[in-house]
């Protein structure tokens, strides 16, 4: 198979979701930055910039070439959420740019498409679905890369946190209230979609095979629920409105953190009794980068909070739960570079396969 169809190929089977990658590599140098491994921090952002752009040409590359099937994708149960990966990484790219480049224009521009993302996939995803005849039973139709939605809403509230100290009154009083806007919706969708997740796990068969790496998405978006809480916690001196909501927004801090933190063990355990117990052999999947994505977003969410909040108590916690993620991200990179190796190999060893 010569290499024109090699790509050709890649590009039609292009999962939706596989902007992840950015978002985990993304937190992941924002993390190192926020805990001091300032080298790390940039060679990753470096990084994250290049595998924006590729998969931006990828993704364009398949609307152009394969529009019916970017077309299903968009209006299946299962694959359309992943869309919000688009929203989520291009927020979390333009908070790179803010932290470690201190490019302020192009995080603008950033957040702008962001913006114009989460509003053209918001209400093409939900519409489609409420609309379309054929719709899947709850086992089929929800898994937790539905929450993708909350964590694309959170990000566009971190991103706005993060520019709002840049920008001049009023420009600065209205960008935190738009964070403060996203932060509440966020969360919620979170609700609203939880309480599904929840009534699928417990009165519904469940397999190894459904417990994709998508459902650690139940804690990564209370988790950038919880960072964006602590940034508006810290912007609070330049609005007014955020000073008198001061407590409100200290206890929902805590209390997405704190649901966050549930999940991990329970995670965990679903994750021995999938692959120890019903040995699930572990294959690289482009999903595994979300599970990657939450580790690192607990990782800036609870460092940020330690620092808005003044509990240096808990300051252990991330430094740990980092050196966690960054593994999680060398052995999902180390499979991604294995799966490119292994298809350019394929037609080599088998020619008429």
């Amino acid at each position: 198979m010569p290499a024109s169809s090699q790509i050709t190929a890649a590009v039609r089977d292009l999962s939706p979701a596989y902007f992840a990658l950015v978002m985990a590599t993304g937190v992941i140098s924002i993390a190192a930055q926020m805990l001091g491994f300032g080298p790390l921090a940039h060679a990753l952002f470096y990084l994250n910039g290049l595998f924006y752009v590729l998969l931006l040409i990828l993704h364009g590359l398949r609307l152009c070439w394969f529009p019916g099937r970017f077309v299903s994708d968009l209006t299946d149960h299962a694959r359309g959420p992943g869309y919000f990966t688009w929203v989520a990484s291009t927020a979390v790219l333009g908070s790179q740019f803010v932290l470690l480049a201190g490019a302020q224009r192009v995080a603008l521009a950033l957040w702008a498409l962001a913006c114009l993302l989460w509003l053209g996939i918001t209400y093409s995803v939900f519409t489609i679905f409420v609309a379309k005849e054929d719709k899947p039973p709850l086992e089929r139709g929800i898994n937790g890369a539905w929450l993708l939605a909350v964590v694309a809403t959170q990000s566009i509230a971190v991103l706005s946190a993060h520019l709002a100290p840049h920008w001049a009154q009023p420009y600065r009083l209205e960008l935190n209230f738009l964070a403060l806007s996203m932060w509440l919706w966020g969360g919620m969708l979170y609700i609203w979609m939880i309480a599904l997740i929840f009534y699928r796990y417990y009165f519904f068969a469940f397999s190894p095979g459904d417990l994709a790496p998508p459902y650690w998405i139940s804690m990564g978006a209370m988790a950038i629920s919880t960072l964006a809480g602590s940034l508006l916690i810290v912007n609070s001196p330049d609005a007014p409105y955020l000073e008198s909501l001061q407590p409100f927004i200290k206890g929902f801090t805590v209390f997405y953190w704190a649901t966050g933190t549930w999940w991990i063990p329970m995670l965990l355990l679903l994750g021995i009794w999938r692959h120890f117990i019903r040995r699930f052999p572990f294959v690289y999947d482009p999903l595994y980068w979300g599970l990657v994505f939450p580790l690192g977003m607990y990782t800036a969410a609870t460092t940020q909070m330690v620092e808005a909040m003044e509990l240096s108590f808990l300051q252990p916690l991330p430094t740990a739960c980092f050196y966690v993620a960054l593994a999680a991200w060398l052995v999902t990179f180390f499979g991604l570079l294995r799966s490119v190796a292994r298809r350019m190999r394929a037609p080599q060893a088998n020619p008429y396969g």
